[in-house]
Parts: structure tokens; sequence; C-alpha cells
């Protein structure tokens, strides 16, 4: 079976439909026409829009049977990063749900708001998962680790929204900079370039963005001091868990090892300080498990509708588009950031994108002389915006299930991606002439 490099722009109608069946509606029935007593972003699940785009998918290209279609999604969905993200997202979901049940995440929330100055949870919190993301290399196991603690933070009287945003925020901010973040990997070695020089081209512009997300915060936790008085109950060894995995994560474990210590650790915690019995500590877990499935079945949907458009020529209309307008060095640059900004968009995985993306970007860098360490600076920076922005991205579905709030109420608190976007955007205006 041929792969089909002829562009054809009808390929991404499954994408179109998407976004009017989700968005769309979601807009409609939260602003337009509310329905009492219901989140507008819940009438039409992301999981029903997405196998209705599938759907479309598999209605195209009648030059491919059926089992061939069929063929291609599986190829899509055993993709090593889809493979990895699918178990990412059950430990994910054994740790939430036992962490919260041995009373860990309230007790480490409690701690934490005992020790950071009154009203400045926001930025502590930001601080927190720029930290442990970095370490982790991945955005999906902070969220994972750190959104307990920010429900718990917000059930003291901050902002769940702006809570969980920072959190989000601060775990794009090191999984773009990480050395063992799989986008930095993908980044630097479809470019050919080494790690420390992406890092230093990378760190020139998410490092400003950082600094005024952290000033923005500090300024909002100023004008906005929230009234938390009274002692904060905690359990020391309730907590200690929880700072268990943030030690290892920030030494750099692999995320599948800290999350499969901080289980156990929870497990034996619970047991010990009685805040779990063995029945309720196996039930926890496989509730946060299911707690996840939305979020894994819309990745492999995802998958599986990516797999089917690259094959059907839909990509390679952006990659023409961006080829004909890249006239000069600044419109390459311009051209690199919004096709892998599109990639991921149509994705929903910022490594996907990367890796679909990579070799015209190296092609229009070589092209323009663009240096190889900032087209891989631009693949991994425009990617990790857009992922840490899209509703229906691991991230935000992962804090979503969490928090149990719908995750585009989340997206006008993503203060960091949205400041990282302008930083990127001025940078390559004011790109110097060679």
């Amino acid at each position: 079976m041929h792969n089909n490099k002829k562009s054809n722009v009808k390929a991404l109608f499954p994408i179109v439909v998407f976004l009017v069946l989700y968005l769309g509606n979601g807009i409609y029935f939260e602003y337009i026409n509310p329905l009492e007593g219901q989140m507008g972003f819940y009438v039409v699940s992301v999981v029903l829009s997405f196998s209705i785009a599938l759907i479309c998918a598999f209605v195209q290209n009648r030059k491919l049977s059926f089992n061939e279609k069929i063929h291609l999604c599986a190829v899509g969905i055993g993709d090593d990063n889809i493979v990895t993200m699918l178990f990412i997202f059950i430990l994910a979901g054994a740790f939430s749900g036992i962490a919260s049940a041995a009373g860990g995440a309230t007790s480490a929330a409690n701690m934490l708001l005992s020790v950071i100055p009154s009203g400045f949870e926001l930025p502590g919190l930001y601080l927190i998962a720029c930290l442990i993301s970095m370490a982790m290399g991945t955005s999906v196991g902070s969220i994972t680790v750190l959104t307990p603690i920010a429900v718990a933070v917000a059930a003291n009287g901050v902002s769940l929204p702006f809570c969980v945003g920072a959190v989000v925020g601060g775990s794009m901010f090191g999984d773009n900079l990480s050395f063992i973040s799989d986008t930095t990997i993908a980044a630097t070695k479809t470019q050919g370039v080494a790690m420390k020089d992406k890092f230093r081209t990378n760190i020139m512009l998410a490092l400003p963005a950082a600094i005024i997300t952290f000033v923005i915060l500090l300024v909002h936790s100023f004008l906005n001091r929230s009234e938390l008085v009274g002692d904060f109950d905690f359990n020391i060894l309730e907590a200690v868990p929880y700072f268990l995995v943030l030690i290892l994560s920030v030494i750099g474990i692999n995320v599948f090892a800290v999350l499969t210590v901080g289980i156990i650790s929870f497990f034996v915690v619970g047991l010990i300080t009685g805040s779990l019995v063995y029945s309720s500590a196996l039930s926890s877990m496989g509730e946060g498990i299911s707690g996840m499935f939305e979020t894994m079945i819309v990745t492999i949907l995802v998958a599986s509708i990516t797999a089917l458009i690259k094959h059907n020529g839909g990509f390679e209309v952006i990659l023409q588009l961006i080829r004909k307008k890249a006239n000069t060095k600044r419109g390459a640059m311009f051209g690199i950031t919004a096709l892998t900004a599109f990639l991921d968009v149509a994705t929903a995985n910022n490594t996907v994108a990367i890796v679909v993306a990579a070799p015209i970007a190296k092609e229009i860098g070589d092209e323009y002389e663009i240096e190889p360490r900032k087209v891989a600076s631009l693949l991994d920076i425009s990617s990790c915006i857009v992922q840490g922005i899209i509703p229906y991205g691991a991230q935000l579905l992962v804090a979503s299930s969490i928090a149990r709030m719908p995750s585009l109420s989340f997206v006008p608190f993503l203060i960091y991606p949205f400041i990282l976007a302008v930083v990127v955007i001025l940078s390559i205006t004011f790109e110097k002439k060679r």
C-alpha cells in the first residue's frame, strides 16, 4: 500500500467537522442558547465529535478499501508516542484516584498553604509546576501530580480555573525546555542539532515569557488577596508520598517509575493511617483509571483521524502553502511556526506535530538559511503553545478529568502559553537580517 503524497484540501474536512461539532455547539449552548443546569461544552462530548469526524475521514478516498483504512488507523494508534501516552494515562488515573482517596492531595496542599505566604498560592503553584515538569520531561505527568493539589488549594478560596491554569502553564514551560522531553528529542533529532544549543535558543524566548507570567500572577495575587484564615489541617505522613514523587521528578526519574512509586506509597500510607482499606484502595485506583477513559479514547480517535488525513494528502496542502508563502527569512520562520501550530491543532499531540512538520521545516530552514537550532526551537515552542491551549489536548483533558470541570473553562487562565505566543511573534518580527 503506497503512501499518497498528492495534496488534497478535501482531506482536511474531518478537522472542520470536529471544530464545528465540538467548539461550535459548545459556544452555542454555553453562550447563545444556554441550557438550564447544564454546561454548554458537555452537551456534545469531545468523543462524539471526534467519532463523527473519523467517520467522515473513512468515507473519503474510495481508492482505499475499508480494511486498508483500518490498517492505516492501526499504524497511527500504534505509534510509540501514542502508546506511551495511553500507558501514562492509565498510571495517571490510578495515581490521582488513590492520592485523593488517601487524603494525600489535601494534606500536601494544606502543607503548601501553611508555607506559601497567604494570597500567593497561584505563583507558588506555577513555580512548582515549572520545576517539576522540567525534571519529569512530561507536561501530562506534572499536571497529573499537581492538579489534585490545585483542586485542594482552590477549596480554600482560590479560583479553581486559575489554579489549574497556573499548573498547566508551568507544566508547558518545563516540557518545552526539559532535556528528556519527547518534544525536545523529536525537535533536535529531526534537525540534527545538539540539545544544549536548542535549549539556549529556547530559553531566550521561554524565560522572558515565564517571568512575565510570574509577574502577572504576583500582581493578581497582590490585587486579589485571598482570605485564607485559620490552621490548615494536614497529616504529614499522608503528604509524604507526594513529596517523594516531587523529589523523584526533580532527580529526573522516568515518569512511569515516578507514578508507580507514588501509587505504591499512597497504598501503604493509606493503610497505615487508616484513610484507606484494601478494598477502597483498589476501588479508588479503578475509579481514577475510569476517569481517564475519555482522554484515552480521544487519543485513539485523533491518532486514527491523523493517519487518514496524512495519507489522503491533507497535510501536504499545508506544506505546499508554506512553500509558496515563505518568500523571506522572516516569512519562512512564520511559516514553520504556523505549520507546526496547525498540525498540533489537527493532531492534538505536540510530538506528532513536530515529527510531521520536521522534514519540510528543515527544507525551508536550509533554503532560507535559518540556523537548525532556531528551526528546532520554533518547532518545539509553537507545538507547546498550541498543545497548552487546545481544550481537546491531553493536557487540558487530564486536568479536566481530575478537576471535574470542562477543559475549555481553563483556557482564559492559561497565561503562559498566550504570553509565549506573543514573545515568539515579536522575536520573529524583529529578527535581524543576516
